[in-house]
C-alpha cells in the first residue's frame, strides 16, 4: 500500500500487466478439439486447464449456479447446477469491487460478477486422495483478490505435489458486508450483512462436492488465510453446519475479532445511504458499482467487517469458542513481531498520523479512565520512534491478544491448537517484521518482497511451508528430522493454559518457548481490549 498507490497511471500501469498475464475470458468448448488430459468433469461442468511444467492449473470455474449481478446484488450466494458443457478454465475471473486505495486490493478488473475459484494440481503420479488446501485471501474484508500474484499457488504444488491448493473469492466491503434488513424493504435481504463469509461458505461446499474429481481428498481440508482472510477462516468454524467442508484452519494473523456489532453496521448503513441520498434497498440497487465502491472507499475505510449478526456470527465469538463451538476444529494461529508497522509504512507518517488521530478518538477517547490508564501507561513504556506506541498498541489490539485470547478459549474447550510468533525484519527500520510480511515465504515467492526487498532465508521458508502442509494434512506441524529441511528434528508443542507454548519463527533458530519469554501480549494493560473486539 504505497503513497502512490491511488494514482490512476499506477493503477492502470498494474491492470494491464496483471490482464496480459493472467487476464481473458473463460469460453464454452464447443468442439472435441481440448486436451483430455487436462480435463476434470465437476457438477456445473467440465473444465480445462492449462499445463506448465508438471503443474495443472484451472482458473476462473465459477463456484455458484448464478452470479450476484442485477436483483442478485445482496443476495445469498445459489447452488450450481448440473452442467454437461465443456469449459475453458484458462483465465482468473475479474476480481471483486475492492477498496482500490489497498495495495493488497483491487488493483485489477472488477466486477459484481466475481464469484469463482482457481485449482492447482500436480500430475505426477500419486496412490491415494491428495490432501487440500484452500485459501482465503485478506484486505481488511474491503480488498484484495485472487488474481494477486503472490497467490499464484504454482511454485507451493511444485515443491508440495501431494497437495491440492484452492484459492476463492469472495464480495468485499459494501458488497459483502452492508446491513439492509432494517430498511424500509430490507425484510428479504437478511443476510446482505454477511454475504462474503456466505460465498466461502458456497466455494468450500463446491470444494466439498467436486475436489475428489481434481484427485482430492474432501474429508481433508484445510482453510488457510492471512489478515481478513485468517480472520475468515476463524469465524468461519463458528458458523452452523460449516465443519462439514473442512477439518483445519491455519490463519495468519487475524482472528475472531475482526467484527463488528449490529449497531455499527447499521451506522456504516446509514452513512452510507445519507450520502448517496438513498432511503431504500431499492435506491441502493440502482446506484452503479463504481459510485458505490468509491463512495464507501471515502466513508467507511476499515468498518466493513463481518457483523456478530446472531444469525451467523455470535453475538459473543470469544464466548462461543470458550463455550466448545469450534473445538473439533484443529487450529494453526499466530502473528508477527510489528505487525502494525506495515501500515505505518505503507500509509506515510501523515497518514498514519491522520488514521491513528481518528481511530483514538472514536476509540480510546471512549474507554473508562481505569483502562484508559493502562493503556497509556503500556503506550509510555515503548520505546522507539514517535509512531511506534501507536503502533505497538494497535498490534496488541488487533492481532496479538485476539490470537492469544483465541489460543485460550479454544484450549480451555478442550480443542487443539497450535500459536506461532513470526520475527525476521525486513531491510527497512519502519517495516520491520510487519504485516503480511510471511506471505512470500509461505507461497514461496522470494522475488516477490516489497520495496523493503529482502527475501527470508531459503531453509527458513521452505521449513514454514513445511510445517504449513505438515498440519494440513496430519494436524501436526512437528516435524521429523527426515522430513525438516535442514535434517533437524522440529517439535512444535500444543499451546496450553499452563504453559503457553508457541513456536517462534526466528529466521535461524526456529523453536518452542513460553508466551510470557516473548511477551507476545501484554495481559494486564492490553489484552482486556479484545471486549471491545475490532478496537
Amino acid at each position: 500500500m504505497s503513497e502512490n498507490v491511488d494514482q490512476s497511471d499506477t493503477t492502470n500501469e498494474v491492470k494491464k500487466m496483471l490482464w496480459e498475464m493472467y487476464g481473458g475470458e473463460n469460453k464454452k468448448i464447443i468442439d472435441d478439439n481440448y486436451d483430455k488430459s487436462l480435463a476434470v468433469k465437476c457438477i456445473n461442468g467440465t473444465f480445462v486447464g492449462k499445463k506448465t511444467e508438471n503443474i495443472i492449473m484451472y482458473r476462473g470455474i465459477p463456484y455458484v449456479g448464478q452470479q450476484p449481478v442485477g436483483n442478485l446484488r445482496w443476495k445469498a450466494p445459489v447452488d450450481v447446477v448440473p452442467d454437461d458443457g465443456v469449459y475453458e478454465a484458462y483465465y482468473n475471473a475479474k476480481s471483486a469491487y475492492g477498496n482500490g486505495q489497498l495495495e493488497t486490493g483491487s488493483l485489477y478488473y472488477m466486477d459484481e460478477d466475481c464469484l469463482y475459484l482457481n485449482v492447482w494440481k500436480s500430475d505426477e503420479p500419486f496412490n491415494g486422495k491428495k490432501n487440500v488446501m484452500v485459501w482465503i485471501h485478506g484486505g481488511a474484508f474491503e480488498a484484495g483478490g485472487t488474481v494477486d500474484p503472490m497467490f499464484d499457488c504454482h511454485n507451493f504444488v511444485r515443491e508440495n505435489p501431494d497437495v491440492i491448493v484452492v484459492t476463492i473469492a469472495y464480495r468485499l466491503g459494501v458488497f459483502g458486508f452492508l446491513h439492509l434488513s432494517h430498511l424500509p424493504d430490507g425484510k428479504e435481504y437478511t443476510d446482505s450483512q454477511n454475504l462474503g463469509l456466505l460465498d466461502q461458505i458456497k466455494a468450500l461446499k463446491w470444494v466439498h462436492e467436486n475436489i475428489a474429481s481434481f484427485g482430492g481428498d474432501p474429508d481433508n481440508v484445510t482453510i488457510f488465510g492471512e489478515s481478513a482472510g485468517a480472520g475468515s477462516c476463524t469465524l468461519l468454524t463458528l458458523i452452523k453446519d460449516s465443519h462439514s467442508y473442512f477439518k483445519r484452519v491455519i490463519a495468519e494473523s487475524g482472528s475472531i475479532n475482526l467484527t463488528r456489532s449490529t449497531e455499527e453496521s447499521i451506522d456504516c448503513t446509514k452513512k452510507l445511504m445519507e450520502h448517496l441520498g438513498c432511503k431504500t434497498v431499492e435506491d441502493l440497487l440502482k446506484v452503479d458499482a463504481e459510485t458505490l465502491l468509491q463512495t464507501a472507499t471515502s466513508l467507511l475505510f476499515l468498518y466493513q467487517f463481518p457483523e456478530r449478526d446472531g444469525k451467523y456470527l455470535p453475538k459473543d465469538t470469544f464466548e462461543a469458542c470458550a463455550n466448545g463451538a469450534a473445538k473439533d476444529i484443529d487450529f494453526l494461529v499466530g502473528c508477527n513481531k510489528d505487525e502494525m508497522n506495515f501500515f505505518v509504512y505503507s500509509f506515510g507518517p501523515e497518514g498514519w498520523n491522520n488514521w491513528v488521530a481518528k481511530r483514538k478518538k472514536e476509540r480510546l477517547a471512549q474507554l473508562p479512565d481505569d483502562e484508559k490508564a493502562l493503556v497509556e501507561s503500556f503506550k509510555n513504556d515503548v520505546k522507539g520512534d514517535s509512531y511506534e506506541p501507536d503502533s505497538c498498541l494497535f498490534s496488541q489490539s488487533w492481532f496479538n491478544a485476539p490470537i492469544i485470547r483465541l489460543s485460550e478459549e479454544q484450549t480451555k474447550a478442550g480443542g487443539k491448537l497450535y500459536t506461532y510468533y513470526f520475527t525476521p525484519e525486513s531491510n527497512d527500520p519502519v517495516m520491520k517484521c510487519g504485516h503480511a510480511i510471511e506471505l512470500a515465504s509461505v507461497f514461496d515467492h522470494p522475488e516477490m518482497t516489497d520495496e523493503t526487498g529482502r527475501a527470508f532465508d531459503e531453509t527458513f521458508s521452505k521449513t514454514l511451508r513445511k510445517m504449513w502442509v505438515q498440519f494440513a494434512k496430519t494436524g501436526d506441524p512437528s516435524l521429523s528430522a527426515e522430513l525438516s529441511p535442514d535434517g533437524k528434528a522440529k517439535q512444535w508443542p500444543l499451546y496450553d493454559s499452563e504453559n503457553k507454548w508457541v513456536m517462534v519463527f526466528d529466521e535461524f533458530n526456529i523453536h518452542p518457548e513460553k508466551e510470557k519469554e516473548r511477551k507476545i501480549v501484554d495481559w494486564e494493560r492490553t489484552y482486556f481490549l479484545t471486549k471491545y473486539y475490532f478496537f
